[in-house]
């Protein structure tokens, strides 16, 4: 047993450090288009490098889904991202940045916006379970490319929202040493590579599970989440410790805002149908909510996250990974099938 889990653990390690360097690459080219293309700072966290950045996220709602037959994977590895994505990348923006400054748009725009993301994908797939049930699951419902548009639409809607921003933004002129042709190819060669990397961590993650003879949407909360979250810990820490706060927490919500609206669907729309089960998504989708309303409590407080606010997170996080180690070992069951 001990050689496939060195193994599995090897390529888990490698992908997650090709993702890392990869990523890299293509946060620099985002970032540089934005500038080129004159983006206010609130739409360059919220849309261009939040997007750039859960790419990782995308592929492996796609890879998971299409290729292996496993939605339940791709969803529990964007949520689990999600989760760490809230909790982790502010807490260590903070203690890293000695706090973070936020601002009124920040919190009553994005972070409310994203609140109504998590209710979306709840209520899409609530309709799959009412509307298309699954025989032999007590909860389980077929989401289908129908119903994958509904958060695609909200998706729409967030993009409308922060263009409207862009049309009042008076734009810098773009400096003369970018050449977008070339950032736009760095762009596609961090995408391929990316793409290649989740793959080897899905790979690590259904190995896992059959090593540890548990679901496999367990590690998708894990190892896939915390390897496709690297390219969100990199930019919000740096740019808070370039006492860019506001780009720092906007990547963070946005980010998630895209996985939950657009890689989870992204996965229905490729394969064309997915089943899922709901009594395993909502537990995992309560403890997201319990995180988002913690987050946006203490950002609310003066507008910033202190560094004893960022241990506090911390701190969350390090509970639900606890919850998720009972769950496996049976001392809970709050997740079926855990």
């Amino acid at each position: 047993m001990v050689t496939p889990i060195l193994e599995y653990a090897v390529v888990a390690v490698v992908a997650t450090a090709v993702i890392w360097k990869a990523s890299g690459l293509l946060e620099r080219a985002a970032e540089n288009l934005s500038v080129y293309y004159g983006l206010p700072a609130v739409v360059q966290g919220a849309v261009v490098v939040a997007v750039g950045s859960s790419f990782p996220e995308l592929s492996s709602a796609v890879i998971s889904t299409w290729i292996h037959g496993e939605f339940d994977l791709g969803v529990s590895a964007i949520v689990g991202s999600a989760i760490f994505n809230l909790l982790v990348i502010p807490a260590l923006s903070g203690i890293l940045g000695d706090g973070v400054e936020a601002d009124r748009t920040l919190v009553y725009k994005e972070a409310q916006f994203y609140m109504i993301s998590v209710s979306v994908l709840v209520i899409t797939f609530a309709l799959a379970v009412i509307y298309n049930p699954v025989e032999g699951m007590r909860l389980g419902g077929s989401v289908t490319r129908r119903l994958a548009l509904i958060p695609v639409g909200f998706y729409a809607v967030y993009v409308f929202t922060q263009y409207q921003d862009t049309m009042d933004h008076d734009a810098e002129a773009a400096p003369g040493d970018v050449e977008p042709l070339k950032e736009w190819a760095f762009l596609a060669v961090s995408l391929v590579l990316i793409a290649g990397a989740v793959e080897g961590l899905v790979h690590a993650a259904l190995g896992f599970g059959e090593v540890f003879d548990t679901p496999s949407f367990v590690w998708g909360l894990t190892v896939i989440a915390a390897g496709t979250s690297l390219p969100d810990t990199l930019v919000s820490v740096r740019a808070a410790r370039d006492d860019e706060g506001v780009t720092s927490l906007a990547n963070v919500l946005g980010s998630n805002v895209f996985d939950l609206l657009v890689a989870v669907p992204a996965g229905i729309l490729v394969a064309g149908t997915a089943p899922i089960d709901f009594a395993v998504a909502v537990p995992m989708m309560g403890f997201l909510t319990l995180a988002t309303m913690v987050v946006f409590g203490f950002l609310r407080t003066e507008l910033a996250l202190s560094t004893g606010e960022s241990y506090a997170l911390l701190a969350f996080y390090g509970v639900f990974i606890v919850w998720m180690v009972l769950e496996t070992l049976d001392v809970t069951g709050l997740v079926p099938g855990a």
